[in-house]
Parts: structure tokens; C-alpha cells; sequence
């Protein structure tokens, strides 16, 4: 299978809830890649082979690497219709001793990174399905956490947008520094990095972490230029507001359209933010944008399609 890497130039994310306990979204994540979505008959089979590895495997203390040089043992060539493998099923469905049997015989091996169809690595699943040990196990064993699902997303973007404070730690506090470094400027396919889906969420603790890892406070998302501090407005979260200007973000970043964060206060109820805003920032982005330009390119447009003559037309040559 193909390996999709995290890139600064990733563009464009599936929009989630925040998490709550453990959300609807991540059940029905489960059964788009999961032992749920089996016939009885499939269902049967995996759980007979899974058992098997059990029984089979040697005790942790025993096993040894497999040579490099020798062929893969038959358990990691077996994958479902959906592109999963043993080990994405196990954790899935948090069979603890197959999930650590299967992380200590692949260790330093591409199993660990294998994507299923919806291009979920076993780490992605780990933190769906809220496993911070399994996060750390795969971790600590190698696997790549720059890998990135269908819709562009690290195991850690999913972390922020859920909330999920455990795992956003264990990943952060287990993958190397440039992994982190990497994936805290990646953006996903909705052109949102991490810092962004956790302030789409307002979960303070992670935007506060994600700042005080090094993640660009200033950072804009790539749809249409907006920082994390115009997500806080937007959101109308006068405490992250606060948080981001205490962190250092700039109250006169420009959207791509030309606005700033004071821009967005109009029209919205609070009014504590406006206030909050308004003396930090410049004179000249207090007031919206002037919108003449606009109309008069309007105006423009339907004088010239007045003025439109049809005489130097030809139809069939005359």
C-alpha cells in the first residue's frame, strides 16, 4: 500500500464533533474499518486466526526479530476488504494481547505502518478508539506518525479534534522532535493544522500545549487565511482569545480577504471581545475593509454587458 506522508503543502479535513467521552464519530469509524462491518462468517475467521496468534505466538519474553531476510509470517499478509490488517482489527476491538504480541514481533518493520482503505495506520485507530497504551506501544516500536488518513489528518490532528488530551500527550511525548515539528505545521485536507482543529474545538489545554511545543500561533489556514485567534472569534470564545494574545498572536494577521480579527467582532453578541481586541489593534483595521471596490466593479460589469454589440457576430459564416 502507498504511504501518504504529512507535508506543509497538504491542503484542505472531516469536520468533527469535540469530544465528550468517547463521541458517535468514533464508532462509526470503527465499523467503516472494523471487524463490525464483517459478515458472521468473515467474523469468524478473523476471530479463529486471532486466537491462533495467541496460541501460537511464543511468550514476550521468548521472541526474537524475525530475519530481515525471511519471509513475513502469514499473519501479516492477511487483510480484510477493507484493507485491515490483523493488527488494525485488533485494536479495534482492544484484544490487548494480540495487539501487544503482534507490536513486539513487527517492531522497526513497514507492518506497523500499513494504511487500511480509509488509509488509517494502526496508530489512527489507536486514538480513535482511545488507547493511549497501544499509542505509546506503536510508538515506542517505530511506527511513523506523519502518516496521514483519507482526509489528510495525522493521529495527532485527530487528537486535537477530539479533545483527547491522553493520547495528544502520549504521542507528543514519544514521537521524535522533527515528526513533531512536522506535524504540528502539516494542514489537512481542509487546510487546517492542529493548532487550528483545537481551537475550532476550543480546548484550551491543547492550544496552550501545542504553543508552548513550538506549533506557529500566526499560522493561517490555507482555505482562507485565518489564524487561530480569527477561529476564537469566530467561535466567539472570549477565554481563548485572551489565551492566544497572552501566547503571542498578532491582532493584526490579515484573512486572504483582508481582515482581522477585530473585523470578525462585527455583528456578534459579545461585546467583551471587541473590547478585549480593539485596543490592540491598528487604527487603520478597526473599520471593515471598504467595499466600493466591489460595487463598482459590479456597476462595471452590468454596463458592459448593456454595452455588449452583436453586430461583428457571425452564424454559419455570415
Amino acid at each position: 500500500m502507498d504511504l501518504h506522508r504529512t507535508s506543509i503543502l497538504n491542503q484542505m479535513d472531516y469536520s468533527g464533533d469535540s469530544k465528550e467521552g468517547k463521541p458517535a464519530q468514533a464508532t462509526e469509524e470503527r465499523l467503516d474499518s472494523g471487524l463490525d462491518s464483517l459478515k458472521e462468517e468473515e467474523y469468524q475467521a478473523v476471530a479463529a486466526e486471532l486466537t491462533r496468534l495467541k496460541v501460537d505466538c511464543l511468550p514476550p519474553q521468548h521472541q526474537q526479530q524475525p530475519a530481515a531476510t525471511g519471509e513475513p509470517q502469514e499473519w501479516k499478509t492477511q487483510i480484510t476488504e477493507d484493507g485491515d490488517t490483523l493488527l488494525h482489527l485488533a485494536i479495534i476491538h482492544e484484544a490487548k494481547d494480540c495487539i501487544s504480541t503482534m507490536i513486539n514481533l513487527s517492531r522497526n518493520t513497514h507492518f506497523l505502518n500499513t494504511q487500511n482503505d480509509q488509509r488509517q495506520t494502526p496508530l489512527h485507530l489507536a486514538v480513535i478508539t482511545d488507547q493511549p497504551d497501544v499509542c505509546e506501544r506503536l510508538l515506542v516500536a517505530g511506527c511513523d506518525p506523519t502518516l496521514v488518513d483519507d482526509s489528510g489528518d495525522t493521529p495527532l490532528h485527530i487528537a486535537c479534534r477530539r479533545g483527547n488530551l491522553v493520547c495528544f500527550s502520549t504521542i507528543t511525548q514519544n514521537c521524535q522532535s522533527e515528526h513533531l515539528n512536522t506535524i504540528m505545521a502539516a494542514c489537512n485536507y481542509q487546510g487546517q493544522n492542529c493548532l487550528h482543529l483545537a481551537s475550532v474545538q476550543g480546548f484550551l489545554s491543547l492550544v496552550e500545549t501545542l504553543v508552548a511545543l513550538g506549533a506557529d500561533i500566526n499560522a493561517q489556514e490555507q482555505c482562507n487565511g485565518r489564524s487561530a485567534l480569527h477561529l476564537a472569534v469566530d467561535q466567539q470564545n472570549l477565554s481563548l482569545v485572551k489565551l492566544l494574545l497572552k501566547g503571542g498572536a498578532n491582532p493584526n494577521h490579515l484573512t486572504y480577504g483582508g481582515h482581522s480579527p477585530f473585523h470578525l467582532t462585527y455583528g456578534r453578541e459579545d461585546d467583551d471581545i471587541r473590547k478585549e481586541l480593539y485596543p490592540l489593534t491598528s487604527p487603520a483595521l478597526r473599520e471593515l475593509p471598504d467595499s466600493e471596490s466591489e460595487d463598482s466593479e459590479e456597476e462595471e460589469d452590468e454596463q458592459s454587458d448593456e454595452e455588449v454589440g452583436y453586430d461583428d457576430i457571425q452564424w454559419n459564416g455570415h
